[in-house]
């Protein structure tokens, strides 16, 4: 591409940008969505700027001077896809990508039969070197790196891209003392992938006012007969909704009920043991989990809804206060937010106070990005309350994303029973504080809407 052409290709980039950052107020129905080849505008800029600024930035704390990253074709690395352009569905044959830090700048290239793209130019040509290992190995003999990092990790299945037979063949193809050399490159993977940079979050507010419209859409008399819709129903809506709009979902969406008349309140009944067929009905509270995928990013949602009975015109005081539990608990949560804290840290602390403002916590809140269970520090589970071993320890960056994922389960006195207040939102911490996104619900939705 010559000079006149990029600058067209990157001013048409800061207009996709400069669309998506100034009409985010100005929407109340989901924002247009850009075409495929606008996307991969995008995509492709954000990956120039994150391979020249972020992954330098990464080898120097972590002081690693040589960064393999080795996959096969539909056994991708997930840091692989990641760094693949917009246009590839996936690797081709053997990919292996290398960063090299010569003290002065970290250099990229491919051992792969072609370039990939632009971002890393294959240094291996087979007709004079038909071995693609021993090629590698001639590569790292020539820069004579001191920490060789590969990525393998028994903590983050998103640093343990290697595999078995493609690790046994890189080292194999390495003398000894390079094979002595070789690091996990865990925190390398962990970083790249958690690291959210200035062009990613000016865009990401617009990805989750979409997803955040497409919830008050379905949790509308638009979606919901009440008598008639079921929340398997209205599951394939929102399913339905998102290919409409030509996105897609991280995963199946799920809606619960939870009504008076209903005993079992137990957190695996609103999900792994939800009916099939649950008919929604009026005095319904009903929830949510929701999560699309839109530009490499993804987004994770949980909210609620009441379906009013005749006569009624809001929602009984009870399940308000409640929601106003759960938001108490988010800003405990995120209050405790502050780098170099592990996340089982996090828990503690935060888990301690609520209890001391007489909440009842539960908190399973988890990073968010290219992956919907993004990678970073696991702030518990919901069936581990009292840390996560590994994922739990590992501390907290700036310039990360989580989805602020929990539940409060609060006593309801018109309905002489507890429920659970189920919430998350997507949240990024800058170093020194947590912003939700695209802001949190602090109302219930209402069905039908009151003017």
């Amino acid at each position: 591409m010559n000079a006149s052409s990029r600058w067209c290709s990157l001013l048409g980039i800061i207009a996709i940008f400069f669309f998506l950052n100034t009409s985010l107020a100005q929407q109340s129905s989901p924002p247009g969505i850009l075409s495929m080849q606008e996307r991969a505008e995008v995509q492709n800029n954000w990956l120039e700027y994150r391979l020249n600024n972020v992954v330098p930035k990464l080898m120097h704390r972590e002081n690693i001077d040589m960064w393999i990253i080795d996959a096969r074709e539909y056994n991708e690395d997930p840091v692989v896809k990641t760094m693949l352009p917009a246009t590839w569905q996936s690797a081709r044959r053997r990919t292996i990508l290398i960063f090299w830090d010569n003290g002065e700048t970290v250099k990229r290239l491919a051992v792969a039969r072609y370039d990939i793209g632009e971002f890393f130019k294959t240094a291996w040509d087979k007709s004079k070197q038909p071995n693609q290992w021993q090629r590698l190995a001639d590569i790292i003999k020539e820069r004579d790196p001191q920490k060789i990092a590969l990525n393998y990790s028994s903590t983050f299945a998103l640093a343990d891209g290697i595999s078995h037979s493609e690790y046994e063949a890189l080292t194999n193809s390495l003398p000894e003392k390079y094979q002595n050399r070789i690091v996990s490159g865990e925190n390398l993977a962990i970083g790249w992938l958690e690291t959210r940079t200035k062009a990613e979050m000016q865009v990401y507010p617009m990805i989750c006012h979409i997803a955040h419209d497409i919830i008050k859409e379905g949790f509308s008399e638009k979606a919901i007969q009440p008598g008639i819709t079921t929340t398997k129903d209205l599951e394939w809506w929102y399913r339905e909704r998102i290919r409409d709009l030509n996105l897609t979902a991280w995963f199946h969406p799920s809606v619960s009920v939870q009504r008076a008349a209903d005993p079992d309140n137990s957190f695996l009944a609103n999900f792994s043991k939800r009916p099939d067929a649950n008919i929604i009905r009026q005095g319904d509270l009903l929830h949510v989990d929701f999560g699309i995928t839109y530009l490499g990013l993804n987004t994770d949602t949980q909210q609620h809804a009441y379906v009013l009975k005749a006569g009624e015109t809001e929602a009984p005081q009870g399940l308000k206060e409640a929601l106003a539990e759960g938001n108490k608990l988010q800003n405990i949560l995120t209050g405790n937010f502050k780098s170099g804290r592990t996340g089982n840290e996090i828990l503690a602390i935060s888990r301690k106070q609520a209890k001391e403002q007489g909440i009842t916590p539960s908190i399973y809140t988890h990073p968010i990005g290219y992956h919907g269970h993004g990678a970073g520090p696991t702030i518990g589970l919901w069936d581990q309350q009292e840390g996560v071993a590994g994922k739990g320890d590992y501390p907290l960056y700036p310039n990360t994303a989580y989805s602020i994922e929990l539940n409060a389960t609060v006593d309801i006195p018109e309905w002489d029973k507890s429920i659970r207040i189920m919430l998350e939102e997507d949240a990024f911490y800058n170093g020194s504080s947590v912003r939700y996104i695209d802001g949190r619900q602090t109302e219930l939705m209402l069905i039908p809407r009151q003017q």
